[in-house]
C-alpha cells in the first residue's frame, strides 16, 4: 500500500484524493472504551470469564474499528508505523490492541504489545475493560502498569502503561526487546514523556529495531505533524459514532466558574430529561468545592426532580474513587460528573447527555531564565472544546453547555500546545542521558524544546552532579534517573543516604510528592486551623515546612485507627486521601532505594524517630538538591535571592509567613501568582548554606 492518508467511507475532513481511505460508520453509539467491572477484585470462572466475552463481542461488533478490521490489520501488517486518528466512539483504544493481541496469540510468540497512557486511571480503566472484551483476568494476558500498582505477569502480552512507566522500560532495556509492537494512545495531549517516547522510537526503528511496529492513535486531527515526523508515515482515518449535540452559550461573561456551573447543572436537573451530567472544570481544588456546594444544594431540590449525586474526577483521585464515576445509578438520581481535562478523551462514562463546559484548564508554566513556575487558570483550544462537546453525543443526542461566548469560542487556540513548550525538561534531558543520547540539541525531538531552555537544563543537572564536565552521565545521575521524582529532589535521597538521614528525608519527599496534601481552609476556619497545626508542628513553626511534613507524618501513622487518621485529617484540613498516597509513594521510595544501594532501609520506631529527627542534617540534604532556590534576609525583613537578587515573599501557606527573623530561607517552589513567592519554606542558617557550598567546591577540586 503505498504511503499516504487513507480514508474511506462518506467525505468529510480532509480533503479526498485518490489513495485516501476513509473508515466510516453510522449508527447508535456505544461506550466501547467505557471501562467494565474489576474482575481481578471479584475472582469468576473461566467459563463465566468466556461468557462475558461472547455477550460484549456484540457492542464490540457494533464499533468502526471492528467492521474494518481486516483492512486496518492489512494496513498496519504493511507499514512499520501507522497513524491513526480515531473519533471518539470508534474503539481505536480497546480494540485494535485486541486485534493484535490475537494475531500474537496465533504466532506463538513470547513478545508483548504495549499501549501507553498519559493517565493512570485511563490505563487501568482500558485495560480492566479489555480482560473483560478478551475473556481473561485482569493481570493474566492482559494486565497495566502504572504508579503505585501492577496487574501484569510474566503470562501478559498486552499491556497498558502510563508513558512514564514505558519510560522507565526503556532505561531499562534500550532496545525494548520485550516488545513486538508499542502504541501511543492519546497522542494528541502531547505531554512530555509522549513526546520523548515518540523521539525514542524513531531513532530505535531506524537503529536496532527495523523490526519493532509503532502505532499512533490520536483523537484529534494532529495527523501531519506525527506522519512528518515519522518519515512521511501513512495516516488512517476512523470516524467515530456521534450524535447531534446542541451547543449553548453565555449571553454575558461569568465571574465564579464553580457557582456558575453548580447553577447549570440545577438548571439542567429541572428542566430536562433524565440524563448524567459531565462537568469540565479547571482543576482539583474547584471540583471538590463544586462537589461540596452540590451536595448540599441537592439535599433542597425535592422530590418532584431527580436527585443530584455528584463524583469528583481527577488524576490525584484513588482508583476506586475513580471507578465510582463508571457505576450507573439506581432510582430517580441524576449523576453530576466533575472532571478535569481527563475525560475529554482518556474515558468514557456511559449515560451522559450534558456536558458543562467552563472552558478552563490549568497549566503550570516554566519560566527558564527566572527558574520559577507559574500557576495558571487558562482558556482550552477549540480541538478540546470540541471533544469535550462530543462526549455528550456518545449514545444518544445530548446538549452541551459552554459558559463562555460564542464570540469568545472563536478566539480560542486551534490546538493546545505541547506540553514541553511550557515546562522545565530537567527530569527529560536527565532520561535521555540516562538512554544514551549524547546529542541533546540535536535530538529527534518532536518539539524542540529550544537551545537555551535545553542549555539551562544540562547546567542544571552539572550542579546536581548529575553530568560531569564533558556532559557525561555519573553514577550518581544514573541512580537519580531511575528514581521516580524531579532530578532535585532525587538529589536530596541520595544525599540522606550518604548523611545517614534517610528516613525521615524519605517522609518528607513523600509528603512533597502529593499534589494538595494541605487544604486550604475558608477565611472562617484559617485561624482556629493554623492555631490546631502549630500546636502539633512545633518545631516546624519554628524551621519551617519541611520540618512540619515530617512532623504531621509522624502524627499521623501515630494514630491507630483509620477513623482516629480520617478525623484528624478532617480537624487540620489535611487531606486524606492525599496521606494514603503518601503512605503509597513511601514504601515505593524505600523500595526504590534499597535496590539503588542495596541496602535494607530500616524502619525505625516512630517515637524514636521523632526524638532523633536531626533536623540541620534534613536541611542540609535538601540544601544539597535546592541550593539555587535560597533567599537571604535583607535588615528591611524582606528576603531576595542568593542567585539573581530578586525580591521574593513568603508564601501565605507557610508555616514562616509571620516570621520575619530568619537569617536566611530555602524553598522547594518558585511560583508567581500576583508576585513571586517562595514555597514550602524552611529557616536556614547563613552557615550551613556555606557549608553546603564548600562541601560542593571540596568535592569539585577532588576531581
Amino acid at each position: 500500500m503505498s504511503k499516504g492518508k487513507k480514508f474511506i467511507g462518506r467525505e468529510r475532513g480532509p480533503q479526498k484524493t485518490p489513495n485516501e481511505v476513509r473508515y466510516s460508520q453510522k449508527g447508535p453509539a456505544n461506550n466501547g472504551g467505557r471501562p467494565g467491572g474489576d474482575n481481578h477484585d471479584n475472582p469468576i470462572s473461566k467459563r463465566d470469564l468466556k461468557m462475558l466475552a461472547v455477550k460484549l463481542l456484540e457492542t464490540r461488533s457494533s464499533l468502526p474499528v471492528f467492521k474494518y478490521r481486516d483492512s486496518i490489520m492489512e494496513h498496519i501488517d504493511s507499514n512499520q508505523v501507522t497513524i491513526l486518528i480515531g473519533e471518539t466512539g470508534s474503539g481505536k483504544s480497546t480494540q485494535i490492541p485486541q486485534f493484535l493481541l490475537e494475531r500474537l496469540g496465533q504466532s506463538h510468540n513470547m513478545t508483548r504489545i504495549g499501549v501507553t497512557q498519559p493517565r493512570r486511571v485511563a490505563a487501568i480503566n482500558l485495560a480492566t475493560r479489555v480482560a473483560e472484551e478478551y475473556g481473561c483476568r485482569l493481570g493474566d494476558r492482559v494486565g497495566y502498569s502504572v504508579r503505585f500498582d501492577n496487574k501484569s505477569s510474566a503470562r501478559t502480552r498486552l499491556k497498558y502503561l502510563t508513558d512514564g512507566m514505558l519510560l522507565r522500560e526503556i532505561m531499562l532495556d534500550r532496545n525494548l526487546s520485550a516488545y513486538t509492537c508499542i502504541i501511543i494512545d492519546e497522542a494528541h495531549e502531547r505531554t512530555i514523556l509522549t513526546d520523548l517516547i515518540l523521539g525514542f522510537l524513531k531513532e530505535l526503528i531506524i537503529g536496532s529495531r527495523p523490526d519493532l511496529k509503532v502505532i499512533v492513535m490520536s483523537a484529534t486531527l494532529q495527523a501531519e505533524k506525527f506522519s512528518r515526523f515519522f518519515n512521511g508515515a501513512p495516516i488512517l482515518f476512523v470516524e467515530g459514532r456521534k450524535f447531534p449535540v446542541q451547543r449553548h452559550y453565555l449571553r454575558e461573561p461569568c465571574d465564579d466558574i464553580v457557582d456558575t456551573v453548580v447553577r447549570c447543572c440545577v438548571q439542567i436537573n429541572q428542566g430536562e430529561q433524565l440524563g448524567d451530567i459531565l462537568c469540565f472544570m479547571p482543576g482539583q481544588e474547584e471540583i471538590d468545592k463544586a462537589v461540596a456546594v452540590m451536595n448540599k444544594i441537592s439535599e433542597h431540590l425535592g422530590t418532584s426532580v431527580p436527585k443530584l449525586t455528584s463524583f469528583p474526577l481527577y488524576a490525584a483521585l484513588p482508583p476506586s474513587d475513580q471507578a465510582k464515576v463508571f457505576v450507573p445509578l439506581k432510582g430517580f438520581k441524576r449523576k453530576v460528573v466533575f472532571s478535569t481535562n481527563l475525560a475529554e478523551t482518556s474515558v468514557t462514562i456511559s449515560g451522559v447527555k450534558f456536558v458543562v463546559d467552563s472552558g478552563l484548564r490549568k497549566v503550570k508554566v516554566w519560566r527558564h531564565q527566572l527558574g520559577l513556575a507559574t500557576l495558571l487558570t487558562v482558556p482550552i483550544s477549540r480541538a478540546s472544546a470540541s471533544q469535550r462537546t462530543g462526549r455528550a453525543g456518545r449514545e444518544s443526542a445530548g446538549k452541551c453547555y459552554r459558559l463562555y461566548r460564542e464570540e469568545d469560542f472563536h478566539k480560542l487556540p486551534t490546538q493546545t500546545e505541547p506540553e514541553i513548550a511550557r515546562s522545565e525538561i530537567t527530569s527529560p534531558v536527565l532520561a535521555l542521558k540516562q538512554i544514551g543520547v549524547q546529542d541533546i540539541v540535536n535530538w529527534s525531538w518532536l518539539e524542540n524544546p529550544g537551545k537555551e531552555a535545553t542549555l539551562l537544563a544540562l547546567q542544571e543537572l552539572h550542579q546536581l552532579k548529575a553530568l560531569n564536565d564533558a556532559g557525561k552521565i555519573t553514577r550518581k545521575g544514573e541512580q537519580m534517573a531511575l528514581l521516580p521524582l524531579a532530578p532535585h529532589l532525587s538529589c536530596v535521597l541520595l544525599m540522606a543516604q550518604e548523611s545517614g538521614c534517610l528516613l525521615p528525608v524519605i517522609d518528607i519527599v513523600s509528603c512533597l510528592s502529593v499534589e494538595n496534601l494541605l487544604l486550604n481552609p475558608t477565611p472562617e476556619q484559617r485561624d482556629e486551623i493554623n492555631e490546631k497545626r502549630f500546636s502539633i508542628a512545633t518545631r516546624g513553626s519554628k524551621f519551617g515546612d519541611l520540618v512540619m511534613m515530617k512532623e504531621f507524618y509522624d502524627a499521623y501513622v501515630s494514630l491507630p485507627t483509620s477513623t482516629e487518621k480520617d478525623d484528624w485529617c478532617k480537624d487540620l484540613c489535611i487531606s486524606k486521601r492525599g496521606f494514603k498516597n503518601v503512605i503509597k509513594v513511601r514504601a515505593q521510595l524505600i523500595s526504590y532505594m534499597e535496590k539503588l544501594t542495596n541496602t535494607t532501609v530500616e524502619s525505625l520506631d516512630e517515637t524514636a524517630s521523632r526524638e532523633t529527627f536531626d533536623i540541620k542534617a534534613v536541611i542540609q540534604c535538601f540544601l544539597a538538591g535546592f541550593v539555587k532556590n535560597t533567599a537571604i534576609g535583607m535588615p528591611d525583613r524582606s528576603f531576595r535571592t542568593s542567585t539573581t537578587g530578586e525580591t521574593i515573599s513568603v508564601h501565605p501557606s507557610s508555616m514562616l509567613f509571620m516570621d520575619r527573623g530568619c537569617p536566611a530561607i530555602l524553598y522547594t517552589e518558585y511560583i508567581f501568582t500576583t508576585k513571586g513567592y517562595a514555597r514550602n519554606v524552611s529557616r536556614i542558617e547563613l552557615a550551613w548554606l556555606q557549608e553546603i557550598v564548600g562541601m560542593s567546591s571540596a568535592k569539585i577540586s577532588a576531581k
